[in-house]
C-alpha cells in the first residue's frame, strides 16, 4: 500500500533556476589612462612654464653675451685708440729736462743760468724755463720719476697737449707762489710744482672716468 502511494505521487518537478543576466559593467577608464591623463593635465602647464623660463633665460644669456661683447668691443676700441695715441709728450718733457741738466752741469753753458727764477729781478720767461732746470742729479732724478708716473696718466687720458699745458701751468703757478712767499734773495728751479700739479690732475681724471 505504501508502495502504491509512492507510485501515485507525482514526480517532483525538476528544479529550474532562472538566471537573470547581470548588466555588464560599463567600461570605466582604466586607472592607468586616467592617471596618465591626470599626469598630462598636470604636467603640461609645468612643462610650458619650464619652457618659458628656459626661453627667458636663453634670451637673458644672449643679452648678457651681447652686452659683454659690446663691452669687449669698447675696451678693444679704447685700447686701439691708446695705441694710436702713444704717450710721446711725456718723453719729450723728460728729454728736455735731461738736456737742460746736461747743458748746465756737464757742459756748463752759462746761458742756462739765465733760465733760473731769480726772485730779486725775475723775468717773465723764467717762471716757465725754471721748471726745466734742476740743481743736481738727485733733484733731477726724483722729479722726473714722478713726472713720468703722473704725466703718463694724464697723457693717456687727455692727450699730449693737455699734458704740456698741465706741466707748464702748474709749474708757473708754483713758481708764482714761491716768488710771492719766499724771500727776494731766493732762486727757484725744478719741476716740483709741476709734479704736484700733475698728481692732482691725474687723480681728478681717474675719479671722473
Amino acid at each position: 500500500m505504501a508502495q502504491q502511494l509512492l507510485l501515485l505521487l507525482p514526480d517532483p518537478a525538476p528544479s529550474r533556476t532562472f538566471s537573470k543576466p547581470l548588466p555588464s559593467p560599463s567600461p570605466s577608464p582604466s586607472p592607468s589612462l586616467s592617471l596618465t591623463g591626470l599626469r598630462l593635465s598636470s604636467v603640461c602647464p609645468t612643462r610650458r612654464t619650464v619652457i618659458t623660463v628656459a626661453a627667458v633665460r636663453r634670451d637673458l644669456l644672449r643679452c648678457g653675451m651681447r652686452r659683454s661683447d659690446l663691452v669687449a668691443d669698447l675696451e678693444l676700441a679704447k685700447d686701439k685708440q691708446w695705441q694710436g695715441r702713444r704717450p710721446n709728450g711725456i718723453f719729450w718733457i723728460l728729454l728736455l729736462n735731461v738736456g737742460v741738466y746736461i747743458a748746465d752741469h756737464m757742459f756748463q753753458i752759462q746761458h742756462i743760468k739765465a733760465l733760473y727764477l731769480y726772485h730779486a729781478f725775475p723775468s717773465w720767461f723764467q717762471f716757465v724755463t725754471s721748471t726745466f732746470c734742476h740743481a743736481n742729479w738727485h733733484h733731477l732724478s726724483s722729479n722726473l720719476f714722478f713726472v713720468y708716473i703722473f704725466g703718463k696718466l694724464v697723457e693717456e687720458e687727455e692727450g699730449s697737449f693737455a699734458l704740456w699745458m698741465s706741466y707748464i701751468l702748474t709749474g708757473v703757478g708754483a713758481n708764482l707762489i714761491s716768488w710771492l712767499v719766499l724771500p727776494m734773495s731766493s732762486v727757484s728751479l725744478g719741476a716740483s710744482g709741476a709734479v704736484f700739479g700733475l698728481f692732482t690732475i691725474s687723480v681728478l681724471v681717474k675719479v671722473n672716468c
